[in-house]
């Protein structure tokens, strides 16, 4: 198969970019202004890598804003969402010194974050070995 016909069998997909957010860009910012950020950059039709995650209150406060946007922002279908956190077998010790490092630094900085818009991501796999990132045509 040549390369001009395997690109026409993949199809379009609409414009999109991917974006990678840093925890230090984050980290100083209050809850507010932490979803703010996220929401402007997928709002902007890019699926965000952030490192590390949110808190529980901030994700769950993400997913209601965005509920809430369906209906008011044209086109807009919501997000996905997948968090990646290596939860491994470390022992007593080794979380020890894992929750006193990400207290240290205020954050988890052994998670990845990804957020999407549902317009362009269809879902997120995730295993211990690889993640997937199903695109919508």
């Amino acid at each position: 198969m040549s390369q001009k016909s395997k690109v026409k069998h993949l199809g379009k997909l609409k414009g999109f970019s991917i974006q990678f957010l840093p925890f230090s860009e984050i980290k100083d910012l209050d809850s507010d202004e932490r979803i703010k950020k996220i929401l402007n950059i997928v709002l902007g039709n890019n699926i965000l890598i952030q490192q590390g995650k949110l808190k529980a209150e901030e994700e769950a406060r993400l997913i209601g804003d965005t509920m809430a946007m369906i209906d008011h922002i044209k086109g807009f279908q919501g997000v996905e969402l997948a968090v990646i956190d290596n939860g491994g077998n470390d022992g007593i010790w080794g979380k020890f010194k894992k929750n006193i490092a990400n207290t240290i630094i205020g954050g988890n900085l052994g998670a990845i974050t990804i957020i999407g818009p549902a317009t362009i991501v269809k879902e997120i796999k995730r295993n211990p070995k690889k993640i997937e990132l199903l695109l919508n045509r």
